[in-house]
């Protein structure tokens, strides 16, 4: 590609150090386009996306019919607010509540601390009109979890680390072990708890996946004792793990989305199944941008082709081919404990002697032209677009090893 004749990203980089609030530490390079896995920076120089800005880009970059989609509704409607209805989130909650096979009905917001926001107030708002009293009203949620940055999501979020500085916190959780189901069911012994709240797969702690057997009991112990299910599906839903939801058989009350649901458009959604679907009436909740008829109207073409037997089946391929190439890279340079996950969501957990590092191995990575994402200082996080093509994942395996060739020579 072509060095574009602009401003140089020295500069660009030095007008985010000096105007953004510095909560993030992004890594010096200026992204300015791309095509299917691939990006190019400012510079011109290329790098292959295994990280799909977390998880996002799951169409990859540039998919034509999602750029239609944008473009024929930026030439229509940008925005009218929820005081009036316009076409594409009508038929958005419409379509997802089909595609669920238990929702019926949907809350459009704009992301995925909003969905689960809006997912802690219907349980609250649910247990209210069960006639229980506020200290009966716990949400139980899990260690290495990550709910969002909103006061109460970030609370549900059971990682100290996000918390520390923004107490006093919200009342009414209760962390437990993941994967523990028989903490789960010493925690129902109070007779308190409203809601259990999970990701079938948690990014953010690791990529560790919840067992078949875990969420089986989950359910039946909220069904036991008059609780609700609520799945966290932002990261680990439509399609990341091979089908549209990653729950599988399981039957959820409430099932937060966002990320991939608008494939880079900004949008969330809380899918309300039967026992809470009436609960929340007008007046209840609400927000000013979400259900935007521009984000409805791309979220709309993600999810008929997320739900598509052809991206699908690519997930199950490349999936497979992702986990032998680490296993190949592992056999020869024994970085990796564990490689772990499910679907195009695969975690590498770093040996003990590299624990820690796993933010210098992205910076090898990057200078290698691959950017690649972690969760949490001892693993490697791998969310690529779901459409991964045979040749850019085969370019980033290679890149990838000259990555960590780099870093454990230095």
């Amino acid at each position: 590609m072509q060095q574009h004749d602009s401003i140089p990203s020295s500069s660009l980089i030095g007008l985010g150090q000096r105007y953004w609030l510095p909560v993030y530490k992004p890594r010096e390079l200026v992204l300015d386009h791309g095509k299917g896995a691939r990006v190019w920076d400012t510079e011109g120089r290329d790098y292959i996306d295994f990280g799909a800005g977390i998880a996002v880009n799951a169409l990859g970059h540039g998919d034509p019919e999602l750029v239609a989609a944008l473009t024929a509704q930026a030439n229509k409607l940008w925005h009218a607010s929820n005081v009036f209805y316009t076409e594409p989130p009508l038929r958005l909650a419409e379509e997802l509540v089909a595609a669920s096979g238990f929702a019926e009905r949907v809350f459009l917001c704009n992301s995925g601390a909003e969905a689960n926001e809006a997912a802690i107030k219907l349980v609250r708002k649910w247990a209210a009109a069960q006639g229980r009293a506020a200290d009966q009203r716990v949400i139980v949620t899990f260690k290495g979890s990550f709910h969002g940055r909103t006061l109460a999501t970030v609370t549900a979020t059971a990682q100290p680390k996000y918390q520390a500085g923004y107490e006093p916190l919200p009342e009414g959780f209760r962390y437990l072990e993941f994967n523990d189901g028989d903490a789960l069911e010493a925690a129902f012994a109070a007779g308190d708890v409203a809601a259990v709240m999970l990701e079938p797969v948690q990014g953010e702690g690791g990529v560790v996946p919840a067992t078949d057997a875990f969420l089986a009991r989950a359910r039946a112990l909220c069904d036991a004792h008059g609780a609700l299910l609520v799945l966290d599906e932002i990261q680990c839903g439509m399609g990341r793990t091979g089908a549209l939801f990653a729950h599988g058989d399981i039957r959820p009350d409430i099932v937060t989305l966002a990320k991939a649901l608008g494939c880079g458009f900004p949008i969330g959604a809380m899918l309300a199944g039967p026992k809470v679907a009436e609960v929340m009436q007008y007046g209840a909740h609400g927000t000013t941008f979400g259900g935007n008829p521009m984000a409805a109207a791309v979220a709309r073409v993600a999810l008929r082709k997320l739900a598509s037997p052809a991206v699908q089946a690519n997930v199950a391929k490349q999936a497979q081919a992702l986990r032998e190439g680490l296993a190949r890279i592992n056999d020869e340079l024994h970085l990796f404990d564990e490689v772990r996950g499910r679907g195009l969501m695969i975690g590498a957990a770093l040996a003990p002697a590299h624990q820690g590092r796993a933010g210098e191995i992205l910076d090898h990575a990057a200078a290698h032209g691959l950017l690649l994402l972690q969760a949490g200082p001892d693993v490697l996080r791998f969310v690529p677009p779901l459409t991964l093509s045979d040749a850019e994942l085969a370019e980033g395996l290679v890149r990838l090893k000259a990555a960590l060739v780099a870093y454990a020579a230095a």
